[in-house]
């Protein structure tokens, strides 16, 4: 098996995009939801949002307003996750966690309901107008909203990246188990490389594009 840590299809280019999944503070703080690794991996997320701020787009996941609420399934989901509910955390949750709100401006924030960003037309239309190619994926969870944007990148067409040291989850089995996924099963689609790895390379493609 090839290098799992490798930019297996070349150097990165010009219209590359940080898909920055869901670091918000309902994740990172005292809830039901919360996902221990946040913290510890919002350093390296840090550090990729800020070597291109204006090439950062931030998901933030929104739940319902209360109980009762939502379509299909999602209703029942709420009645599990009452405590996740706006009415009952309060609005300011779901804010991004305050050293990315500082990068917004440049960096853009999309909001969706569900699990995947791509129920959301917004997102598409922004990448295309950015003329978007390669998507570089980080945030949390591994195997939830990190799932649903990796493969909705991937069924689009687009080159995905995930920075695994730049990803979070609240199961240590699952999160291992998505990683061995993406490298074993999507290898022609998903590449997985460490953080330091994607500045320095898309550090050297700015400057190969002021050439």
């Amino acid at each position: 098996m090839p290098n799992d840590l490798e930019f297996r299809f070349g150097p990165l280019g010009p219209n590359c995009i940080h898909l920055c999944v869901d670091m918000q503070r309902m994740f990172a703080e005292d809830t039901e939801w919360q996902t221990p690794w946040m913290e510890r991996v919002l350093p390296k997320v840090e550090a990729l949002a800020r070597s291109a701020p204006d090439r950062t787009i931030y998901t933030r996941f929104l739940p319902v307003e209360r109980a009762g609420q939502g379509e299909g399934t999602w209703r029942r989901y709420y009645e599990r996750w009452s405590s996740l509910t706006i009415e009952r955390m309060g609005e300011e949750m779901v804010d991004l966690l305050p050293s990315l709100v500082e990068l917004c401006p440049p960096g853009e924030i999309i909001d969706k309901a569900a699990y995947s960003p791509w129920c959301e037309p917004t997102l598409a239309s922004r990448l295309k107008q950015r003329r978007a190619d390669t998507l570089i994926v980080t945030g949390g969870e591994t195997d939830v909203c990190v799932l649903g944007t990796v493969l909705g990148g991937v069924d689009r067409g687009y080159r995905v990246i995930v920075a695994v040291d730049a990803l979070c989850s609240s199961s240590d089995e699952m999160h291992d188990a998505l990683l061995s996924v993406y490298r074993r099963r999507y290898g022609q689609q998903i590449e997985t490389v460490t953080t330091d790895m994607i500045i320095k390379a898309w550090a050297h493609s700015k400057e190969l594009a002021e050439t």
